[in-house]
């Protein structure tokens, strides 16, 4: 597996509404993509240890997708939740409270066919499209 990588964001809402925003499909179509020219129309999350998470990302301009696959190995209820990637790796979420607001953390293992720093634009994009979501609803 390639480096570890880590991406971060203070969304300003209480811890366990954070968590719901991040796990619930109705949810997570609406800000689990890097930027505007792309959405995701559909996501299922059975949020378990061994259950699955699958969240379509595609183009808006139907030119590209794929689905996001991982098999969760460790849920602690409000606070981390832990998978494996289809391809074997790793990713760790975690939700810290921080005063009145929440730091969500995400560590991974990069892939190696991008460059890392390409791997943590892409993901902390979506971590802050999340935070911008969350903020305003």
């Amino acid at each position: 597996m390639g480096e570890k990588i880590i991406v971060e964001v203070l969304v300003e809402r209480q811890r366990q509404a954070v968590w719901q925003f991040f796990n619930q499909p109705e949810h997570i179509t609406n800000w689990n993509f890097a930027s505007e020219d792309w959405c995701c129309p559909r996501a299922e999350n059975d949020l378990r240890v061994g259950g699955r998470l699958c969240s379509r990302m595609e183009a808006r301009d139907g030119s590209f997708g794929f689905d996001f696959e991982a098999i969760y190995d460790e849920i602690v209820d409000g606070s981390r939740i832990a998978y494996t990637m289809t391809d074997g790796r790793q990713a760790e979420t975690t939700f810290e409270d921080v005063a009145d607001s929440t730091k969500v953390t995400t560590t991974f293992d990069a892939e190696l066919e991008n460059p890392a720093d390409m791997q943590r634009a892409g993901w902390q994009a979506i971590l802050d499209n999340f935070k911008r979501y969350v903020e305003s609803t």
